[in-house]
């Protein structure tokens, strides 16, 4: 997906139809799978399921190619943004020798209290990894630009005295990336630091709700924000346990020209089989 993908979906160009065959072949997969529940008259409990058995409000039925589109949207909405994090947090550990130290102590006093097991209440004991893992976001949050279309006419005034009037249908955009490297929220705003997030710092509620938006806000912000951050933590956690990682390759520049932001060229890691001890 282009930049331009947003404005002319439909543009005739070779990404759109790598993209169309591609969604055809998922639409083939999925296709036969729904049939072969119905034809069998099986019902599973999984997602798949709620999809194929939701109703709209005037009743009638998904269809099968609606259902495909949630499915695909399931599929890729917390994939690419996720392995593009999970990058930009394994790059900022491994250049900060503080914040890789800390993360791995951490891991040493989990596994002192629960071994190797590891579950959604144990990730959820993972506070330094997390803050590293919001910093990353905060410094290259996936998307860079979100749109809201305005359901009324309002006003606002900026912080400097300025109003401005919005008109009601008009197209209002934000943009992660420079909200969050605000300086008046947010201290040396361009330093990897995640420690502004701690308690008693907590700069990402300075000036209110909307402080920190990488995963938008409001009605429309992202469900999937719970996970990505477990999601994340898990990998990270696995990787700090079994493995000793050095970053070889200089610090990954921004690859703007993609839709879902993440680094340009490779990241190159060199890495070691060893296994973390609580000694």
């Amino acid at each position: 997906m282009l930049p331009i993908s947003v404005i002319f979906p439909y543009l005739p160009i070779p990404a759109h139809r790598r993209r169309d065959q591609a969604r055809q072949k998922l639409a083939d997969i999925f296709a036969g799978i729904i049939s072969s529940r119905k034809l069998a008259g099986k019902s599973e409990e999984d997602m798949l399921q709620c999809f194929i058995d939701s109703k709209y409000k005037d009743g009638r039925t998904t269809t099968e190619s609606e259902v495909t589109g949630l499915l695909i949207a399931a599929l890729f909405a917390g994939q690419h943004t996720s392995s593009i994090t999970s990058t930009w947090t394994g790059a900022y550990l491994l250049s900060n020798k503080k914040y890789l130290s800390a993360v791995v102590d951490e891991q040493k006093n989990i596994m002192g209290k629960h071994g190797d097991k590891i579950d959604h209440d144990i990730l959820s004991e993972m506070d330094t990894l997390y803050r590293c893992i919001k910093e990353a976001l905060r410094l290259h949050p996936p998307l860079i630009i979100l749109l809201r279309s305005s359901h009324s006419d309002f006003s606002v005034t900026t912080r400097d005295g300025k109003e401005y009037d919005i008109p009601k249908g008009h197209i209002v955009a934000t943009s992660p990336s420079f909200a969050n490297r605000l300086p008046h929220i947010y201290k040396d705003p361009d330093t990897y630091d995640p420690d502004r997030f701690a308690a008693g710092r907590e700069e990402d509620k300075a000036a209110g709700t909307f402080s920190y938006i990488s995963f938008g806000g409001g009605r429309h912000g992202c469900l999937g924000e719970p996970f990505a951050y477990l999601q994340i933590k898990a990998i990270w956690s696995h990787l700090l346990r079994n493995f000793e990682l050095e970053l070889i390759s200089p610090f990954p520049e921004i690859d703007w020209n993609s839709m879902v932001v993440g680094v340009k060229g490779k990241v190159m890691v060199r890495y070691k089989r060893s296994q973390l001890s609580t000694n």
